[in-house]
């Protein structure tokens, strides 16, 4: 039974239907909602004021009219009934609080404080941490199966997806990169396996073959396994062959896209892959192994003669050899060159150079991966556009050198068109 028809009983009758309550509504007006409530058949509406006995046959009571003295004529009635009562105007009268209630996917939230909108901004705070994942809820009667590839991004713990995070949180066992957003991993319950998979250039790490097999073998004990990944499971990632040992092993995958770190850690550093009058087109090259190499297969001569944007990956160890294929098939020697080291991460920095000179610079400054290296005249924007956020005091995370220790390169890059 609901007595009065404003905006309490708004809010308050659709929570009530939610759970499978009847309602009856009491009141001479409601509005516009309830009215359509009332016309679909939702609720029984009883358009008139409040008599005694209309309470005779409710559950709980609300009584929310505008009118004090109606409120403590339904609650009294409630009381002498022995029926819960709860009094929108005066919580101490009540016999019953209604909490602010919210949702997140299969989970209720209800908060009871005695101050309604603090309870409210408890309650949103709480399912907002849910949904995003900021708040564990791992499930243990119904627990999901199989494996997650998750997407991580580039580096920075907040640049992992809402869904990543929420299976994350899921997880018994993870099995993660390096390049991963691994300040995560501290937040997992202790009783969540973590296995390091390692992933740094040039060092010991667990081998492709043994991170399938581990995948595997815990989902296929009945464990659900997250493999954190940095960047995109799918952008060199090495995700479709996981999914495909997992796959035929009879163990389902789901797959969480990520921020890939082509595009991010420029974007990180200011600095746009495409942009209108100089480039509208960007190639993502993957360069473990240099340009000639017989396992290539980048067609180094084509990117050369291209005015689009290159990022290059894995490319660090490799970047002279890449410089002198394109430069030899057509690109030029003062062709601008950013190298963004640590992107997104507090260590982020970018360094400015040139085809001809970017291994040099980079021997010189000591950079160690990871790194993202861009090349084009996309690279002269964004130095102007770290010039002028420096001025303003943002890209707080980089530290630009140009290849003088000055600024950046100069670069023949025609002005910025102007809007039609």
């Amino acid at each position: 039974m609901v007595v009065g028809g404003g905006a309490v009983a708004a809010r308050r009758v659709p929570r009530l239907l939610v759970a499978g309550a009847h309602v009856i509504l009491v009141s001479p007006a409601v509005t516009p909602a309830l009215e359509e409530l009332a016309a679909r058949g939702r609720i029984e509406w009883r358009c008139r004021e409040y008599a005694a006995g209309d309470c005779a046959s409710a559950w709980l009571v609300i009584a929310c009219t505008d009118r004090p003295e109606v409120n403590g004529a339904v609650a009294a009635e409630a009381e002498a009934a022995r029926t819960w009562c709860a009094r929108a105007d005066d919580a101490a009268a009540s016999t019953a609080w209604t909490p602010a209630t919210g949702t997140a996917g299969d989970t209720s939230v209800g908060v009871l404080s005695g101050d309604p909108r603090h309870s409210a901004a408890v309650r949103d705070a709480i399912t907002a941490g849910l949904r995003s994942g900021t708040i564990a809820r791992r499930h243990y009667r119904t627990r999901l199966a199989g494996v997650a590839l998750v997407g991580g991004g580039p580096g920075d713990p907040g640049l992992i997806t809402v869904r990543g995070r929420q299976l994350l949180a899921e997880a018994d066992v993870v099995i993660a990169d390096h390049l991963g957003p691994r300040e995560l991993l501290a937040e997992l319950p202790s009783d969540v396996t973590v296995i390091d998979a390692g992933k740094v250039p040039y060092r010991r790490q667990m081998s492709q073959d043994e991170i399938n097999a581990a995948l595997v073998e815990h989902a296929t004990s009945g464990k659900f396994v997250v493999r954190l990944k940095g960047g995109d499971p799918f952008v060199f990632g090495r995700g479709g062959e996981e999914m495909l040992a997992c796959l035929r092993a009879g163990v389902p995958v789901t797959v969480v896209p990520g921020v890939s770190s082509a595009v991010g850690v420029p974007t990180a550093a200011g600095l746009p892959v495409v942009h209108r009058g100089v480039a509208q087109d960007f190639h993502v090259i993957s360069v473990h192994v240099p340009p000639g190499d017989e396992r290539s297969t980048v067609d180094w001569p084509a990117l050369a003669r291209s005015a689009g944007t290159l990022v290059l990956m894995m490319s660090l160890e490799r970047v002279g050899a890449v410089a002198t294929a394109l430069m030899k098939h057509g690109r030029p020697e003062d062709c601008p060159v950013s190298v963004i080291a640590d992107g997104t991460m507090p260590t982020q920095r970018t360094i400015y150079s040139t085809l001809e000179g970017v291994e040099r610079r980079l021997a010189d400054e000591g950079v160690r991966p990871p790194a993202v290296v861009v090349i084009g005249g996309v690279v002269t924007i964004g130095a102007e556009l770290a010039a002028l956020a420096r001025n303003l005091g943002g890209l707080g995370k980089t530290g630009e050198l140009g290849h003088d220790g000055s600024g950046a390169p100069t670069s023949p890059v025609p002005p910025l068109a102007e809007d039609n």
